[in-house]
């Protein structure tokens, strides 16, 4: 009597036991939709994690929407750049697929205050309208466009800007046109035949007999 309740027992146990592994060991499609915190925004590309099931690796897609198999009662972490890592189990539910909509805490981080450049001389942004406001400039753009280009301010300019290829190539061209003009202004002065100072001079000679005189002292 006693060995068929030791057995009745073992029975029992095995059957609870089997029943406690065969729910622990349920598989569900787990899937979700990731948001940040407060909003309707989706975190994109989150690195999800199986920590109970061999570390087993996925990632959200650029909606924030992700599914895989899980069994229930797996530690499932997600993580992604600039939010806090969160952590899920998987409840036991009653059908074979689980969805749910995980919110995100961004990182938020307040960096040092920098200060560029000298501190002003105003004690605040009123003040220094005052100042500007008050400035006396008496010019107006007329003036300031004359006396920008004035004679002296396009000599100073001159000086210090360098010329560019196009001014150079125009300024050569130019003295070359004028060099060959004051060569051609005046041939004849170059041929005796088209001079007629030089001819006139010949006649002259002729006139006077100078040739003959020439001859005859020969």
């Amino acid at each position: 009597m006693k060995a068929l309740y030791k057995y009745l027992l073992l029975i029992a146990l095995f059957s609870i036991f089997g029943s406690v592994n065969a729910q622990e060991k349920k598989i569900v499609q787990f899937s979700g939709y990731i948001i940040a915190e407060g909003t309707d925004v989706a975190v994109p590309y989150v690195s999800i994690r199986n920590n109970s099931y061999g570390n087993e690796g996925f990632t959200a897609n650029h909606e924030g929407f992700f599914s895989f198999v899980a069994h229930v009662g797996d530690v499932i972490e997600l993580t992604s750049i600039g939010y806090r890592n969160v952590k899920v189990t998987i409840p036991n539910v009653s059908s074979d697929k689980y969805s749910t909509r995980i919110e995100m805490i961004p990182l938020i981080e307040e960096l040092p205050v920098v200060t560029i450049g000298p501190p002003l001389p105003w004690a605040s942004i009123e003040e220094f309208n005052m100042e500007f406001l008050a400035l006396n400039i008496g010019y107006d753009d007329v003036l300031t466009a004359k006396r920008n280009l004035s004679p002296q301010a396009m000599a100073a300019l001159s000086r210090i800007v360098p010329r560019s290829a196009e001014e150079i190539q125009a300024y050569s061209t130019m003295q070359r046109h004028l060099n060959m003009s004051n060569r051609n202004i005046n041939p004849s002065m170059n041929n005796p035949l088209l001079n007629p100072f030089a001819w006139g001079s010949l006649i002259n000679q002729i006139k006077r007999g100078d040739f003959s005189r020439q001859r005859l002292k020969y």
